[in-house]
Formats: structure tokens, sequence, C-alpha cells
């Protein structure tokens, strides 16, 4: 099995990744810097499995840090990397546009000089549907135009691949880009739509919906994505695009009235106006990741909620027996 070098390890998807490739048997370092954009003590949670492995080792530090970058993978000398270590968030991302090019874009070209130093050749980057901007063509395909971003987050990330691209061109690194469509599941970061929406619902508080709720996602459940990280870590090419989703869409309203039936609440509307950055619509076209990667999501939304929701229960649960010192 191979060395595997995890950056934003401690994440939604990336600790869910670690574990997945320790439970296949490879050996796993995960690289996370704890950024407090939410509660580093969740994302330490997230590890409590993989530190059970003796296959696994966690560096905490930070991919704007240079010296620490390349200091990690000379020692690690991974098979391969992958890259999920971004600072996320659309919104955010307006009032701090000089902090995302700063860790999106500054720490992936860290990331791949220090490859290139340790002499691995390998990387799968994990990328994100919001580099299709408010295209009209739907469903997105991977061979269409990606130059028209609408926030900061979009722009470095794709400017992230365009890199991971020009270090394949001039030192031969062989790359697969996964661009990810709205994932959810759990662990998902608390900031995150279904998981803000659930915890509104159950304490009774309104949810601020920005626009009339038409607009449409292609909601992926993780465990989803996974099987395609996991795929595009397996296949090894000189440089390719996939599309991870579910091709499906939902407006943001069933997905409101979806959420509302699993938890048994209703849900609390306050109307806001549309809000910068925020496309209308994304849709993946994934038949090139069936061809090629084998990538087969099985998981509709109504039951991705379900299992989302019996998740939230149970740690909500947790929380409440820590706070009372149980």
């Amino acid at each position: 099995m191979a060395r595997i070098l995890v950056t934003g390890a401690a994440g939604f998807i990336g600790s869910h990744l670690t574990d997945r490739l320790l439970a296949r048997g490879d050996t796993v370092a995960g690289f996370d810097n704890f950024d407090p954009y939410y509660d580093p003590a969740i994302k330490r949670r997230n590890l409590r499995g993989a530190h059970a492995s003796p296959r696994f080792e966690l560096i905490e530090a930070d991919l704007r840090d240079r010296a620490a970058v390349l200091a990690a993978l000379a020692r690690v000398k991974p098979d391969k990397v992958v890259h999920l270590a971004a600072q996320a968030g659309v919104r955010p991302s307006l009032q701090r546009p000089q902090h995302y090019v700063d860790v999106n874009v500054t720490g992936t070209l860290n990331l791949l000089d220090a490859m290139v130093a340790s002499g691995c050749k390998r990387i799968v980057y994990g990328g994100t549907s919001s580099v299709y901007g408010a295209s009209s063509e739907s469903p997105f395909r991977e061979e269409q135009a990606a130059d028209r971003p609408i926030s900061p987050y979009a722009a470095t990330k794709r400017a992230a691949e365009l890199l991971c691209h020009t270090w394949h061109a001039i030192h031969g690194l062989r790359v697969t880009v996964l661009r990810f469509f709205t994932v959810y599941g759990p662990r998902q970061r608390p900031e995150m739509a279904i998981h803000k929406f659930a915890r509104l619902m159950l304490a009774g508080q309104p949810i601020q919906r920005f626009g009339d709720g038409s607009s449409v996602r292609d909601y992926t459940y993780v465990d989803d994505i996974l099987d395609g990280v996991v795929k595009g870590v397996d296949h090894d090419e000189g440089y390719g695009i996939y599309n991870l989703g579910e091709s499906q869409t939902y407006s943001l309203t069933t997905l409101l009235q979806m959420l509302s039936k699993a938890l048994g609440v209703p849900a609390r509307i306050e109307g806001q106006p549309d809000q910068p950055g925020d496309v209308p619509a994304t849709c993946a076209d994934i038949s090139r990741s069936r061809r090629v990667l084998g990538y087969d999501p099985r998981v509709p939304l109504e039951e991705g909620i379900a299992r989302f929701v019996a998740w939230l229960q149970r740690e909500i649960a947790d929380e409440a027996r820590a706070k009372a010192g149980c």
C-alpha cells in the first residue's frame, strides 16, 4: 500500500478520507493547521479514529509556512499527496480576499514546490464546482470554460488548479483534479448550509434564506465523494479533471422541506436578498468520472439527509453530556 500525505486531514472530507485510507492499509501523514475558521476542537474529534492507527501521524503546520511544508515532505517522502486543505467559503472570501489568496494559492504553490524537492510526483487536488461561476451551460462539463469565477474563493481555487497544471507541464507531476459539488454529511462544517439550517431548526430559531428559494444545487453525500476521491487516488495519469457530484439538482426550498421532515420540526424562514458570489445553479455532468474512474454515486438526497440527521442527533447528545460533565 501507499504512503499518502493528506492536507486538511482534520477537516470534513479530509478526516473521512484519512479513515478510509487507513482502513484499506495505506500509511497516512495528516497535515493540518487547525485554523479557527471553526472550532479546532471539532477537527481534533474528527481524527480520534485515525489516532488509533499506528499507520497515522499528524503534522500540525500551515501550508503558508514554506519551510515547514518543505520539511514535512522531505521527512515523510509520500508516494502521493491528496491536497484538500483550503480556506473555504464563498461569502467570507468577499471580506478577506487576500487571506484566501495566501492560503489557497500560495499554500498550494508551497506544496507543489515541496513535492518537487522531495521527489513526489503524484497529487490529487480537491477542487470545487465554484470554478464554473454562474455558467448557464448545465450540467457542467469539465471541458467547458472555467475562467469567469464570481467570488475570490472560486478564483483562488481555479488558480490552484492552474498551478497544478503548470507543475505538471514543467516538472512532470501527475495530477488529478476533482471538482466537488456541494458536499454534505456527517462531520460537515457547522457553518455549511445543511448543518447550520438543521441546528437552527432544532433550536426553534429562524433561517435566513438568501434569494427566493429557487436556487438549485447538486447536493452530494460525503460517502459518494469519498468513493470518487479514492478512485482518483488510484487512477494515475498525466493530468485529468473530474466532476464529483450526484448529477441531480434540488432547490433550496425543497432542501428545507426535506430537512424539516427528517428533523420533525418546522422551518421558520426569513427571506433575505441574493448574496454576491452565490451562483443560481450547480449541476455536474459525471459521464467522464463514470467512464474513466468508475465513479458511481448511490446516495439520494433524502437518504443522505436522514443519515446526516441521525449523526447530528448523536453529536448533540454527546455535546449535552459533555456540558453536563458526564
